[in-house]
């Protein structure tokens, strides 16, 4: 039986991988965790959790694409790579690829990516997805490593979130604090449906 961890890892693309370092890490908080790379390659990792990241590939020549409402359908340029789900072992990784190739549905061999393992296929809808096991003895969460060979001045700075880069928030008071009904909110707040 597979045991599944959460999401291991979200990857996207930027053009820009100092701006999006200023973003994730320094404005939303959350810690580079491992910065791979080498000359005209990026990948950085960022931690959402203590299961959950979000990755990004920087890619000479991406643009940011524009602005939709979630959930909205597009067409023409998107920001999203793959998803990797988190699994508990390495027995787990090799019962997914195990059941994939017995549904005749393509999965790539086992990938050692240094601190994770990972395999790779599609979905039906044609999504990429990866499936990923940490490797034991390996924590970037609790050691994170730079391995880029050239790496951004931004990164150089380090996984924590810096502070001062951004203004500091006017925080809203309580009284003036409004959440708004969204889709979902009927079933889990006892809201009605006009």
């Amino acid at each position: 039986m597979v045991r599944y961890t959460g999401v291991n890892h979200l990857a996207m693309a930027t053009g820009d991988m100092d701006a999006t370092i200023r973003f994730w890490r320094d404005l939303l908080g959350m810690r580079l965790i491992a910065a791979l790379g080498k000359p005209g390659y990026r990948h950085y990792f960022f931690e959402i959790s203590q299961q959950d990241t979000i990755a990004f590939f920087e890619w000479p020549g991406a643009l940011p694409a524009p602005e939709k409402e979630h959930g909205r359908p597009v067409k023409g340029p998107f920001v999203f790579d793959h998803v990797s789900v988190g699994v508990a072992d390495e027995n787990s990784l090799w019962h997914i690829k195990d059941r994939l190739t017995a549904a005749d549905i393509w999965v790539s061999e086992v990938i050692d990516h240094g601190f994770m393992h990972s395999i790779y296929s599609f979905d039906p809808n044609g999504i990429p997805i990866e499936f990923s096991h940490n490797v034991p003895g390996i924590n970037i969460r609790k050691t994170p490593e730079t391995l880029d060979a050239s790496p951004t001045i931004t990164a150089l700075e380090g996984p924590e979130p810096r502070p001062g880069i951004w203004p500091e928030p006017v925080h809203t008071p309580k009284r003036q604090r409004k959440i708004y009904k969204g889709q979902g909110s009927e079933f889990f707040q006892g809201y009605k449906k006009k």
